[in-house]
């Protein structure tokens, strides 16, 4: 059924003396929104809501794989630019990062000469490094024979 027709008394002036020729109203009109009543049904929905949820998952998802992709991109086109510096840059950062993970702190300058590893304590730690190693490897052989040494 349609609704109802609207009214509006207005009063239309034919004077050159007046000054309003434009004149704008706002009317507020009350109808029936069926669309209204059909989104609050579909939000209300559980399974609605499920499906709202799982597609924005699939969103997020798919927004972080772009992000993945768009950083792996930028470092293979920086690779390939200038593979020699691309080299050296993340040596250098990597260098850094692992500094800072283990709260090392050096001299860079001092490293690099070959009379900083003739010290004593290299010495020591090149043989802990190759104690560490000969044991893991004989753990590895030992559980491949099958054999339980303690």
């Amino acid at each position: 059924m349609p609704p109802e027709p609207i009214i509006i008394n207005h009063v239309i002036s034919v004077d050159p003396n007046d000054q309003k020729k434009t004149a704008c109203y706002d009317i507020d009109v009350e109808v029936d929104d069926t669309l209204k009543t059909q989104m609050n049904s579909f939000l209300l929905s559980t399974a609605s809501q499920q499906e709202i949820a799982g597609l924005d998952n699939k969103i997020h998802e798919t927004i972080e794989t772009i992000n993945q992709l768009k950083t792996q991109r930028e470092f293979m086109l920086s690779f390939a630019r200038d593979p020699q510096g691309f080299i050296n840059d993340w040596l250098q950062s990597q260098c850094r990062d692992l500094k800072t993970m283990t709260d090392v702190v050096g001299n860079p300058e001092e490293e690099r000469r070959a009379e900083f590893y003739y010290q004593p304590w290299a010495q020591e730690a090149v043989c802990r490094y190759f104690y560490s190693k000969v044991q893991q490897r004989r753990q590895e052989l030992e559980q491949a024979l099958g054999i339980r040494n303690t």
